[in-house]
């Protein structure tokens, strides 16, 4: 047996500060974020052995999406090196709550990379080349992981944020995504479910312990899932969309092994 951990940090009226790329500014109502955040810490328990909750960074809007700042595989924890210099304070903040059971590697300059744009297949590893990710990254990511078998692929990404604002995986070999958003050409291997019609940012899926947390706002979609016979757990994420946020960006997980009983 394994033990599920799924890591975030609080959010705090400081988001409303938050960096944007491809939204315009809206005001972010701070105790409805909160409210949203409850929820989705409920749903995060329905499927976790345990969830972790660390404090709000005030000096750091996007502190809450914890994503960005590591990405932790089975073998290796891997700090990143965010590309919006005000959030690379949050790695930092972070590092001392990852898991301790494996090696820890450091992406250093002059590579920039979010966790964000970090999408995990099996033994292939997805990065998408946005904004806020380059090729550096990529390559020091590509370097840092070959020792543990993953392959690399690039992705760009056009239209959104990250390449998981685009697409994640919803289970085995699926993925949920919006291909006007990411060139999909090296994406072979897997089968890909297109968000509908009018649900542009529908794409952002959190496959965790065997369901699905996923945003209320997009309910075509989310009939396209069931149909599937996807376990789903729906949250409200209005604030956090005005953040280019959406499930995934909010939480870091991992297995644990543990001992069985003597």
């Amino acid at each position: 047996m394994a033990k599920l951990t799924a890591l975030t940090r609080w959010v705090g009226p400081e988001l409303a500060d938050c960096e944007l790329t491809h939204y315009e500014r809206e005001d972010i109502d701070a105790d409805a974020a909160h409210t949203e955040h409850v929820a989705y810490l409920d749903a995060l328990r329905e499927f976790c052995d345990e969830v972790v909750e660390l404090p709000a960074l005030s000096e750091h809007p996007d502190g809450c999406f914890v994503e960005d700042a590591a990405i932790v595989f089975d073998e290796c924890v891997v700090l990143t090196r965010p590309g919006a210099l005000s959030r690379r304070g949050e790695v930092e903040q972070l590092a001392p709550h990852l898991p301790t059971d494996r090696e820890v590697a450091t992406l250093e300059e002059p590579c920039t990379l979010d966790g964000g744009d970090v999408l995990v297949c099996g033994e292939t590893v997805f990065v998408g080349l946005s904004t806020r990710t380059n090729h550096a990254g990529l390559k020091q990511l590509a370097h840092l992981l070959l020792p543990h078998g993953y392959r690399v692929k690039a992705v760009e990404v056009t239209g959104c944020l990250h390449l998981t604002s685009a697409m994640t995986a919803i289970a085995p070999d699926l993925l949920l995504g919006n291909p006007e958003w990411a060139n999909l050409e090296r994406m072979n291997g897997v089968e890909l479910l297109s968000v509908a019609h009018g649900e542009s940012a529908a794409g952002n899926a959190l496959w965790i312990g065997g369901g699905l947390i996923y945003p209320e706002e997009f309910p075509r979609t989310a009939e396209k899932l069931t149909a599937r016979g996807l376990t789903l757990r729906t949250v409200p994420t209005v604030e956090f969309q005005k953040a280019e946020a959406g499930v995934t960006c909010r939480c870091i997980h991992w297995s644990t092994p543990q001992q069985a009983n003597p």
